[in-house]
């Protein structure tokens, strides 16, 4: 997990140097101020774009994501409830034997000599 968190902060870190070169090479570069300013205008453009772009795909993986999981929710939730009645029947099975036995066993019994009459 480390690992993961630790490559995460080196991409938002080479992302940041990135856009802060880009942004000191623009100013630094032989052309008029006008020049700079438009092209620093079209490179906020394009990182809007794909700033949007990269958004979009985003949330509809996450919205994919979150359906796949509801349906695997759903299908978890039915299964359980399917195991629940089967024990529950299972369980009321043994309970009526029980019962049974138990009121076999505690019913008076008749004596041999009350038999044979």
């Amino acid at each position: 997990m480390s690992d993961n968190n630790d490559f995460g902060v080196f991409l938002i870190g080479f992302a940041v140097g990135a856009l802060t070169g880009a942004a000191v090479s623009l100013l630094l570069a032989p052309q008029t101020g006008e020049e700079t300013r438009r092209l620093i205008k079209e490179k906020a453009i394009e990182l809007k774009d794909k700033s949007a772009e990269t958004y979009e795909e985003a949330k509809l993986k996450a919205e994919k994501a979150y359906q796949e999981a509801k349906v695997k929710v759903e299908e978890f939730a039915d299964v359980s409830k399917q195991k629940v009645t089967e024990i529950k029947t299972k369980g009321q099975v043994v309970i009526d034997e029980q019962r049974e036995k138990l009121a076999e066993s505690i019913r008076p019994k008749k004596k041999l000599s009350e038999t044979a009459e």
